[in-house]
């Protein structure tokens, strides 16, 4: 275990990788059932998509773990589903056959931008100060999702306000974000899970953890043929392009999926692997210089762009690295140990599906929360007193999470920032590639406006 996983090499040890990996998991666990909630409205089988989340995540956190060493999970995108069902399904026209077979082109469009290491000089070209942005903004966003899943903020006549604590679920949260903060401020090792598992148990007599609705595992799985392997029928991949007036619409639907799912990954990796430690500037460098899939970057962009395609032959939509890794980390996570043991959860979850879905947001929002209050140092690194550099911050740490999207956060920074350097007339500091990052998030916006 230890020569596998260099955990002394990486400041570690074997129970804080098995914390890390329970905290990460408690705090997606919500994925399990939402997906299955989320993608069965464009007619797809609950019980088939509910294992084929558990498929793509256990496969792909199992890659991320085993191959590239690092504590990250992956598990199908919030959003992502979303933008399947309800823009590429609903909106468009495709059925979900066809949403499914544009996701796995998708994912093998992202393997080519990772093998042709376009993935990884997009991250070298993007400046410090916006990487230190993207990571404060990661941050926020983080926090923002916590407050926002446990329903703590409302939208009420479109302005954003605290909610009445008029609800047990409410009063669970607070009294899980004191419980956490304490901790935290003792010091006691595994804080957070502890606070995740305490705060469930004592939601259980206020009647927020409760046993949700579920199926039972075989049934899962006399309907997971329904979806498996459906991309390589005629109904798949053998059709979604028979339809030569449509075209334009599934290559910009390819382009979008692309896209977000590219720019969130990167985001996660620079937000919370640089502040960590667990992508250090050493391994930057050795991304940069070396060939092959050398360096722990190199070989977690391979693992995150594979995970696409699993999951769409599985399937479910868009499988991403996900940000809620992030409390793992903070845990203590540091090594692929952690990814493991996450994997492990998920096959456990198969099972015991009603008990593991019965942890309310109520209980995981508050560890959400406290992680996006640790990540926020790393906006002492920004020059916030030169504009030129506060206002394209600003859209990477700030707007991302006004936006609820992390590809959305860094596309604003990065128009901002060209207008900045065009403006001071530094544009030969800025990179190619942001140059054509950027064109290809202005066309992005330009298409979803016509469309």
């Amino acid at each position: 275990m230890e020569k596998f996983f260099k955990l002394k090499a990486n400041g570690t040890t074997f129970s804080k990788e098995i914390v890390a990996g329970l905290t990460t998991f408690f705090t997606m666990a919500y994925i399990i059932a939402v997906n299955p909630a989320i993608l069965s409205q464009a007619g797809m089988e609950w019980g088939a998509v509910f294992l084929a989340t558990i498929i793509a995540s256990v496969v792909g956190t199992l890659v991320m773990g085993l191959f590239a060493n690092v504590p990250y999970a992956l598990a199908p995108g919030m959003g992502l589903n979303a933008f399947f069902v309800y823009t590429v399904c609903f909106g468009l026209g495709f059925t979900w056959q066809h949403a499914l077979s544009i996701v796995f082109i998708c994912g093998l469009l992202n393997i080519l931008i990772t093998v042709t290491k376009i993935r990884k000089h997009i991250i070298k070209a993007i400046p410090k100060s916006l990487q230190y942005a993207i990571g404060g903004g990661i941050g926020i966003f983080i926090a923002y999702v916590g407050l926002v899943d446990v329903g703590i903020l409302n939208f009420g006549a479109g302005v954003p306000a605290m909610t009445a604590l008029s609800t047990p679920a409410l009063w669970l949260f607070v009294i899980g974000l004191l419980l956490t903060i304490v901790l935290l401020l003792l010091k006691v090792k595994g804080a957070i899970l502890i606070s995740i598992i305490a705060t469930a148990l004592i939601g259980i007599p206020m009647g927020v953890t409760t046993a949700a609705q579920s199926i039972s595992f075989s049934e899962a799985a006399s309907a997971l043929p329904s979806t498996f392997g459906v991309i390589f029928t005629s109904e798949g991949l053998g059709s979604v392009f028979s339809n030569v007036a449509a075209l334009p619409l599934v290559i910009l639907t390819i382009f979008s999926f692309s896209l977000s799912d590219t720019f969130d990954t990167i985001g996660t990796f620079i937000g919370t692997g640089r502040r960590s430690g667990i992508f250090s500037e050493e391994d930057q460098k050795a991304m940069e210089t070396s060939t092959g899939f050398k360096s722990k970057m190199d070989k977690a962009l391979f693992a995150d762009a594979i995970a696409t395609s699993i999951g769409a032959i599985a399937g479910t939509s868009n499988t991403t690295t996900y940000i809620e890794s992030a409390a793992g980390i903070e845990a203590g996570g540091r090594t692929g140990l952690t990814s493991v043991v996450v994997s492990i959860c998920f096959i456990i979850s198969a099972f015991l599906a009603t008990f593991v879905s019965a942890i309310p947001f109520a209980a995981t929002s508050p560890a959400l929360v406290v992680v996006g209050i640790m990540m926020l140092g790393a906006f002492k690194d920004i020059k916030w007193s030169e504009m030129s550099e506060a206002i394209p911050a600003f859209f990477a740490g700030v707007f991302m999470a006004l936006c609820f999207s992390i590809t959305y956060g860094i596309a604003t920074a990065f128009i901002f920032y060209c207008i900045a350097k065009i403006c001071k007339k530094e544009i030969k500091e800025i990179h190619p590639i942001i140059w054509v990052a950027t064109g290809l998030f202005i066309l992005n916006f330009v298409l979803l406006a016509i469309i």
